[in-house]
């Protein structure tokens, strides 16, 4: 039992983790945030979100398009950007505006700005949790009249990874 829990604390570690449980807890929050919103997630819906999940790399529509023809099927792009549309506003991924590229939202139950820390080198985006940020920008915003829409705030650096190797 201990050597399990720790066997698994180290798949956890890093760059190292376990990919695949990451996914399948995505689909599962998901279905339940659906579910409980009474929209459907369509197997359609659910492919496209399982292959922005596939990497933790913001994956572009094209990229997404690919993916889903060598499944075998043609689909047509409008079809994957109605999907992606659907999880936009189901706030179950996040799309990084300077890459025209999408992410999974690691909390989709919660309505949230998207705030991103995207790696030049790995390219890797890591959601910036802090709900002051919104709070900010939208009280600057508003102390001029300005009523916010929504907002994505892009972070570009280097993450620790990349830094320490």
């Amino acid at each position: 039992m201990d050597h399990h829990h720790h066997h698994h604390h180290h798949s956890h570690d890093g760059h190292r983790h376990d990919h695949g449980t990451c996914v399948k807890d995505a689909l599962a929050r998901a279905e339940e945030v659906c579910t409980s919103r009474g929209s459907r997630l369509t197997a359609q819906r659910a492919r496209v979100l399982e292959l922005v999940w596939s990497s933790h790399k913001p994956r572009g529509a094209y990229a997404i398009l690919e993916d889903l023809s060598q499944d075998g099927k043609r689909v047509a792009p409008l079809t994957v950007y109605r999907a992606l549309d659907f999880l936009l506003e189901q706030g179950l991924i996040h799309r990084i505006e300077s890459l025209n590229a999408f992410v999974g939202c690691a909390d989709p139950s919660t309505q949230h700005s998207g705030q991103f820390l995207v790696c030049e080198k790995c390219g890797e985006a890591t959601e910036l949790v802090d709900p002051r940020i919104a709070q900010t920008i939208n009280e600057t915003a508003q102390a001029q009249g300005f009523q916010v829409t929504r907002q994505t705030v892009e972070v570009t650096g280097i993450c620790p990874a990349c830094r320490t190797s």
